[in-house]
């Protein structure tokens, strides 16, 4: 099967949903190609047999994040402050109590999406046609092929566009794409280093029936150097009529099995909150190591390693080829507000090439 269009995009998550969103409001002819069966990337809210929201990606950002501030509105969209009121916890050692202290209110708190994060997925995926975007479609080789570029993917399907758009962390577009004439060696070295934001990360999610710290005047605001639980913040929704916890559990403990972790962390919460820690509605966790965040072992020596790095600021092929997603901004690299900037940079790009 063989497909054509002005502009393909590769990656279907923030940035590349953006980018066709944008790209379908100018009547410009695309297609957004994404390998996984699920659009958002490393945006991914589950849903608790109580119907709460729960985070296991991308979750929390601020007022400084005014690119991703203006879409949210855009779509119309709710933001609302991070739950941080009350007792929170910091325990040192596993043998000692846990040290209380409040966090005082702040003039630029972090924000949660109401509804979930999804809900900025979804909304741009209800305005871009159906027949647009495809999934588990994993592109597999870039070619030059005169005037446009073919695009090969691991089913065997072909397209070619006039522009394409890679929206996937480079450090995978390294290990995974083939391009023929090869790219540019700098550029290899670059990609193939750059960190995914994220990657390796070890998420969990609760879904409790009540608010149970919060009646016992806990904010739900965990730091731990003792137990599985590294962080943890109240997850209860917007309306305050879903509750819950999400958090981040220490990456060692991506070795367990998810029965164990489950025990580990209610064995943790019971000794801290109390007995009605152990019996949550539901609980949810996920390993950030998938095909579609890293591949193999990239020699990673900062956080944000090469993000918006000046070579993925070019184009290649030809003025053929360009990069976005959230790793490749300038600004705010690796986060949802990076995504955005990303998609921006690289539809401006487009409109003055087409």
């Amino acid at each position: 099967m063989e497909s054509t269009a002005q502009v393909v995009v590769i990656g279907g998550g923030l940035s590349g949903l953006y980018l066709s969103y944008l790209l379908n409001g100018q009547n410009i002819d695309y297609i957004l190609l994404e390998a996984g069966s699920r659009p958002g990337g490393r945006i991914h809210t589950v849903t608790g047999p109580l119907n709460t929201p729960l985070e296991l990606g991308a979750t929390w950002f601020s007022d400084i994040h005014v690119h991703l501030i203006a879409l949210i509105n855009e779509l119309g969209l709710t933001k609302y402050p991070q739950f941080s009121h009350g007792m929170s916890l910091f325990q040192t050692k596993s043998f000692e109590p846990p040290q209380k202290f409040f966090v005082p209110g702040s003039d630029t708190p972090s924000y949660r999406v109401q509804g979930g994060t999804a809900k900025l997925i979804d909304s741009l995926c209800e305005k871009l046609p159906e027949q647009r975007l495809r999934l588990n479609t994993e592109v597999s080789a870039i070619e030059d092929a005169g005037n446009r570029l073919k695009i090969s993917t691991t089913q065997g399907e072909t397209f070619y566009g006039s522009k394409v758009v890679i929206c996937m962390p480079p450090q995978l577009v390294s290990r995974k794409i083939q391009f023929s004439p090869a790219l540019p060696g700098a550029l290899q070295e670059v990609i193939g280093a750059v960190q995914t934001w994220m990657a390796g990360a070890l998420k969990f999610t609760l879904e409790y029936h009540t608010p149970f710290w919060r009646k016992n005047g806990y904010s739900g605001m965990l730091y731990s150097h003792a137990g599985i639980i590294m962080e943890m913040y109240d997850h209860t929704n917007c309306e305050e009529t879903k509750f819950g916890f999400t958090g981040f559990l220490n990456p060692g403990a991506a070795a367990y099995t998810p029965e164990l972790r489950q025990e580990l962390v209610l064995q943790q919460l019971t000794t801290l909150l109390g007995d009605e820690a152990a019996r949550p509605s539901a609980y949810f966790d996920k390993i950030w190591n998938d095909k579609f965040i890293q591949d193999g072992s990239p020699v990673i020596q900062r956080p944000h390693q090469h993000h918006g790095h000046p070579l993925l600021q070019q184009s290649y092929m030809n003025g053929r080829l360009l990069f976005g997603g959230a790793e490749t901004s300038p600004s705010f690299g690796g986060y949802m507000e990076g995504a955005v900037v990303s998609a921006q940079q690289a539809f401006h790009t487009l409109k003055g090439g087409i």
